[in-house]
């Protein structure tokens, strides 16, 4: 390899990265493509892969309360 110039190597990083991203886009496309096959193949749902559902959120009970503020003891407390 010659000795390149900075400029020269920046040229050629940019040129490899555009090279990278076209071959990512070209096996992103693949790999969603054969994962839209299997998933009609075998009949999986969202559910089957946990999306659609909705994270329940924890509610937890106060531990202090002072006039009209309560506190889980998680998270700010309330202030004054």
């Amino acid at each position: 390899m010659k000795n390149l110039t900075y400029i020269e190597i920046q040229e050629e990083i940019k040129k490899l990265q555009k090279q990278a991203n076209e071959i990512r886009a070209k096996e992103i496309a693949d790999i969603i493509a054969d994962i839209k096959v299997k998933i009609q193949l075998y009949g999986i749902t969202e559910k089957d892969l946990g999306f659609g559902e909705k994270q329940k959120k924890t509610i937890f009970p106060p531990l202090y309360k002072k006039d009209n503020r309560t506190w889980s003891g998680r998270g700010r407390q309330p202030g004054g």
